[in-house]
């Protein structure tokens, strides 16, 4: 089983690298402050090459059909591909993913497979956020811990609601019987702490932090 999962894994990024098409070469554009709320996002990356340092950057933006990452090379446009994305550059791969909520993930993997996150922009939201958890990790890490509790409880309580009503469908109740939910919520609640589970997964791709269970069910 490792074996045909490392096989699958390995087609995934081949047939992602299939993607990438080559850049035009126009410059990158600073970010501005306004840019948050467009949804553009900013990374740098710094690889070492033959004693020379060779700057990336990668530019993840909506498109018009759907969200792109540009990888710039010393600041000219070098490389394009959508999302999920795994881009080669120089002694490994820039991987990019999102999820409903945001970035999943902003990774360099080197070839011998260690994998870098991307320094985000620091006038980004990303970057303002990462910055916030380096400056006051005690206080990021209470508001982290509050993220998952509110996912956990929003989307618990949710699902366990919504499987009286699956149970009652006709093949699932001759098999596994009525299952009555010990919780029964006015709908206004069930809207709120949906809301909040969304901006818990919201929180958490600010930081870069994915987990499937965790953020996969509030997708």
């Amino acid at each position: 089983m490792p074996v045909v999962t490392s096989m699958f894994k390995q087609w995934k990024k081949q047939w992602a690298i299939g993607r990438v098409k080559a850049g035009d070469g126009h410059p990158l554009k600073p970010f501005r402050w306004w840019q948050t709320f467009t949804g553009r996002k900013l990374f740098s990356l710094r690889v070492q090459q033959d004693g020379q340092t060779i700057e990336y950057a990668v530019e993840v933006r909506q498109g018009s059909e759907r969200t792109m990452a540009h990888v710039f090379l010393n600041g000219r446009h070098h490389a394009q591909a959508p999302l999920p994305a795994v881009i080669p550059v120089a002694h490994g791969t820039i991987e990019i993913a999102k999820s409903n909520f945001g970035l999943k993930r902003a990774s360099f993997v080197s070839d011998d497979n260690v994998e870098h996150q991307l320094v985000a922009d620091p006038s980004s939201l990303i970057g303002r956020r990462l910055r916030y958890e380096r400056e006051h990790p005690q206080a990021s890490r209470i508001i982290g811990a509050v993220s998952i509790a509110v996912l956990l409880v929003g989307v618990g309580l949710n699902l366990i609601q919504l499987l009286e009503p699956l149970s009652a469908i006709p093949p699932v109740q001759e098999r596994f019987g009525t299952f009555e939910s010990p919780v029964s919520l006015p709908v206004w609640l069930n809207v709120a702490l949906g809301a909040a589970a969304v901006l818990g997964s919201m929180e958490r791709g600010l930081r870069l932090k994915y987990s499937w269970l965790l953020d996969g069910m509030a997708d």
